[in-house]
């Protein structure tokens, strides 16, 4: 497995591409509202993402059709614009990939339409805080079997379950690239496998489902559920490791 190590000014044009991702998520949490249909969600992110110089990477990436996956509700990921219409109390995960001068951005949220559930709420904070979790503990040495072993048991620990068969994922000059990184450790040695090191860049996506870990793709070939139909919730960033510590490469400088 050649994961590649990337020089700061590869690293700086990756930040380029994730900040267009950041922004047009941002835009969007900001202004999508119920009684928008999904389509209109994806063209005014396209809108916006090319208006900051970047082109939509997932447009026509393995034939996806749109910029933007939007993954309602028990869709947890790869969720294709439809004619959908939003409405109060659904929960949409965003995911978005930008290409900008051949380098890549990737990232992803999930957001309530106006008021939901208490249940959506914690379904949603348990992706969000996985993600963050595991870009806190991420430390030069540590084995990307490790990380995953350490994202399945914070999702356990709050009463769900990783999806199998996705993972987060290598970014650089290519959407997706070594090394793969589960949500949930795939072996029984969670000490073996390659090491994260400085320069390393890739993308962590807790995808979190309630009860079932098997994933069911829809009749459109796209859209992913649990086998249990139950509402799921998905968040991304891309990172950087720099000085022995992860760095977030797609997000908003406050």
């Amino acid at each position: 497995m050649a994961i590649p190590l990337r020089k700061p000014n590869e690293i700086a044009k990756l930040r380029t591409a994730g900040l267009a991702v950041a922004k047009t998520l941002k835009y969007l949490e900001e202004n999508v509202k119920a009684g928008m249909t999904l389509k209109e969600v994806d063209a005014i992110g396209e809108k916006f993402l090319r208006n900051l110089g970047a082109r939509p990477s997932f447009k026509g990436l393995y034939g996806f059709p749109a910029a933007v996956c939007t993954s309602l509700n028990e869709v947890i990921i790869h969720g294709i614009p439809s004619d959908t219409v939003l409405k109060e109390g659904d929960i949409l995960g965003l995911d978005i990939g930008s290409e900008i001068d051949g380098w890549y951005g990737d990232a992803a949220i999930t957001m309530p339409i106006g008021k939901i559930s208490k249940e959506d709420e914690e379904l949603i904070a348990c992706a969000k805080d996985s993600l963050y979790h595991a870009i806190d503990i991420i430390h030069e040495g540590m084995r990307f079997k490790e990380l995953s072993q350490a994202i399945e048991k914070f999702i356990v620990d709050r009463g769900y379950q990783p999806l199998i068969r996705f993972c987060g994922h290598g970014i650089g000059k290519k959407p997706h690239g070594e090394p793969e990184i589960p949500n949930y450790l795939e072996s029984s040695n969670a000490k073996s496998g390659p090491k994260i090191k400085n320069g390393m860049v890739f993308c962590l996506e807790p995808m979190i489902t309630q009860k079932m870990r098997e994933p069911v793709i829809l009749d459109n070939d796209w859209d992913v559920v649990s086998s249990d139909r139950l509402r799921g919730s998905h968040y991304e960033h891309t990172v950087a490791v720099v000085d022995g510590k992860a760095v977030i490469l797609s997000k908003v400088e406050e």
